[in-house]
């Protein structure tokens, strides 16, 4: 067990790095300001427009790094400073949310696959690591495995349903990347300089999805030995 508290702290800090860094990018480019002089938000309508897109609205948000493609109603949700902003940071987030728009209007096969998973690990993540615990306690209180043992392996199946979701998000999410990042290069929106920057704040970006995939892969695995591992 040694080895996977390693691995777990291994994880942890790769996460506080690869957010930090995330951070410390974004303030960066943010100083980069575009010599168009487009916002977040007219990015966000043009791409929307050049890809024949017009039922999807371009919103503000509060908070920061709350960025997100609503596919139930049809939103791009830009963070306050993502839709006033003109920058090369603002244009990567802008461009990247409506590629997720531009997945959608495609029918983008992993987007669909990852919009099925939503409803269900929405409900199952709540309870999926309770019910490991409680049925692993009731199975030692008992004495026996018992019905502790099968609470515990619907737990599993419903941590392996978050895993699921944490690895479908991942094409998702690069595929949203590289649709924004041609979009910006093709149309002439950002220079080479922005453009650069634009890439590097996405690449740290994905890299926080890959981290919280692999963390939750690492959590199921741990999970599954503790419940199966002593098993004849």
């Amino acid at each position: 067990m040694i080895g996977f508290y390693v691995l777990i702290g291994v994880i942890s800090l790769f996460s506080w790095i690869v957010s930090n860094t995330l951070q410390r990018k974004f303030k960066k480019y943010s100083q980069i300001h575009l010599r168009n002089g487009m916002s977040g938000a007219e990015i966000a309508e043009k791409m929307l427009v050049d890809h024949g897109i017009r039922d999807v609205q371009v919103i503000s948000t509060p908070g920061m790094l709350t960025d997100h493609y609503n596919p139930q109603n049809k939103t791009v949700n830009l963070s306050e400073g993502v839709y006033n902003q003109r920058n090369a940071a603002a244009a990567a987030v802008a461009a990247h949310e409506v590629g997720h728009a531009v997945q959608h209007a495609q029918a983008y096969q992993w987007l669909q696959m990852r919009s099925k998973l939503v409803p269900v690990v929405s409900i199952s993540s709540r309870f999926s690591q309770w019910m490991i615990i409680g049925g692993i306690a009731f199975g030692a209180a008992s004495g026996s495995a018992g019905i502790g043992l099968y609470i515990a392996i619907a737990g599993l199946a419903f941590m392996a349903l978050g895993t699921l979701f944490s690895f479908v998000t991942l094409p998702v999410e690069y595929d949203a990347s590289n649709r924004a990042l041609a979009w910006l290069e093709n149309k002439n929106i950002v220079s080479r300089e922005e453009l650069a920057g634009s890439k590097d704040a996405l690449k740290w970006a994905a890299r926080t999805y890959l981290v919280a995939a692999l963390g939750s892969l690492a959590m199921l695995l741990y999970w599954a030995l503790q419940i199966l591992g002593g098993r004849d």
